[in-house]
């Protein structure tokens, strides 16, 4: 063991005190799922209120959806140079770092920044921070765990999603009863008190490797491997389709279907709590079963439904088992998506492929919004829309079952 290994060994059993060396990694677990919770809370805050500043702003179908996609592509992007920062500082630095700084942009929101489109622009911008926790859990739980277990450990951690379900039930809410700056300051209270739970309690897994290589020359290495950009693709998919659905489902049920806005809102929660439970259990079954054939089914699971939406059918009952089965699936796939780069990226650049990939997964949640608005304002239907996601899944998942099944079985991996 190299000595900066034992030495942080030693400081992590000094500030865990009680907590056996067993416990350990589910206790770091359980404070990184925290802390991607809250800070997804605050990257979805904007997303309940689209309907409400689409009215009191008069906005169009377009600035309705680049209003709420703003904070996805800025989160997105920036899990990239996050993701290496992890790599580099650690989890322990990062965590802290991120939920302090997703502070700012959540008061200005509620306090100033609504009274345009510009300014929530402004702050939409900045609030895509928050969105950028993916990059740092990922490598930070990585560490903690075997390869064997990592899946279901980073599926655990994707829990965290959920933290868009608390904002989808509570933001609408909130402002109804207390006025617009009530839920931006209560999630600004939890970021904070999460940044310094963070700060004390947080520890780097012992033995982590800090690489040494400037950030442009670490990120050109792992442009070159294969798994940075099949994960990308498949990703893009997965957990675009969820963002997308989580910022747009809203919309589209108030305007498809003429519901309310707090029942769209309950409804779009259902379908984040579905996905938040399914991805633990995508990365269990990727465990046992592998990455591809979960990966393969999910999207399989995707392509129908989406063509059945496409029809746009009654809501009870069809359409709710078509957007509940798509839920599930692509909870699973996104799940599956990085069991697969937890065992085929190598150990000290995890956090910098995470970056890459959750960056497409985030930019895949952002185009479709404005693809759906623009859509909608043409030809007045989601058909189209949805019609665009079947084809999107049936190309992934021919991918899957052809290039990724051969690079899951060149590295040793059971597809």
């Amino acid at each position: 063991m190299r000595p900066h290994e034992d030495t942080t060994g030693t400081l992590s059993s000094r500030a865990a005190g009680h907590i056996s060396p067993a416990g350990r990694p589910w206790t770091m677990l359980t404070l990184a799922t925290l802390g991607f919770a809250v800070n997804f809370w605050a990257w979805a805050l904007l997303s309940p209120l689209g309907p409400r500043f689409k009215e009191t702003l008069a906005l169009s179908s377009f600035e309705q959806s680049l209003l709420v996609a703003v904070p996805v592509v800025v989160g997105s992007l920036g899990r990239i140079p996050v993701g290496a920062l992890t790599d580099r500082f650690g989890g322990r630095v990062m965590f802290p770092l991120v939920s302090a700084a997703t502070i700012v942009p959540v008061l200005y929101l509620g306090l100033a920044g609504h009274s345009s489109l510009i300014a929530l622009l402004i702050g939409g911008f900045f609030l895509g921070i928050g969105g950028t926790a993916f990059a740092v859990g990922v490598p930070f739980v990585n560490r903690w765990f075997p390869p064997e277990r990592r899946g279901m450990a980073i599926g655990v951690f994707g829990v965290g999603m959920g933290g868009t379900a608390i904002s989808a039930l509570t933001t609408v809410k909130l402002v109804d009863a207390h006025g617009m700056a009530n839920p931006f300051l209560i999630t600004a209270a939890a970021l904070a008190v999460y940044a310094v739970l963070a700060a004390v309690l947080l520890r780097d897994a012992p033995g982590r490797t800090v690489p040494t290589e400037p950030l442009g020359r670490r990120l050109a290495v792992i442009a070159r491997l294969s798994v940075t950009w099949q994960a990308s693709a498949l990703y893009a998919v997965a957990f675009g389709g969820y963002v997308a659905f989580s910022v747009y489902l809203p919309t589209y049920l108030k305007t498809g279907y003429g519901l309310g806005q707090a029942d769209a809102a309950n409804r779009m929660a259902g379908f984040v709590l579905l996905a938040v439970a399914m991805r633990p259990v995508g990365g269990w079954l990727s465990d046992r079963m592998g990455s591809v054939r979960v990966l393969a089914g999910s999207l399989a699971v995707v392509v129908v439904g989406a063509a059945v939406q496409a029809a746009t059918p009654p809501l009870a009952p069809v359409g709710t088992i078509a957007f509940l089965a798509m839920a599930a699936a692509l909870g699973a796939g996104s799940g599956a998506t990085f069991a697969l780069v937890a065992l085929l990226a190598p150990a000290n650049k995890v956090g910098s492929v995470t970056g890459v990939v959750g960056a497409a997964g985030g930019l895949g949640g952002f185009i479709p919004p404005l693809v759906m608005g623009v859509i909608y304002s043409a030809s007045g239907s989601y058909a189209i829309g949805l019609l665009l996601l079947a084809l999107v899944s049936a190309a992934a998942l021919a991918f899957t079952v052809t290039r990724v099944r051969r690079a899951a079985a060149s590295e040793g991996t059971s597809p």
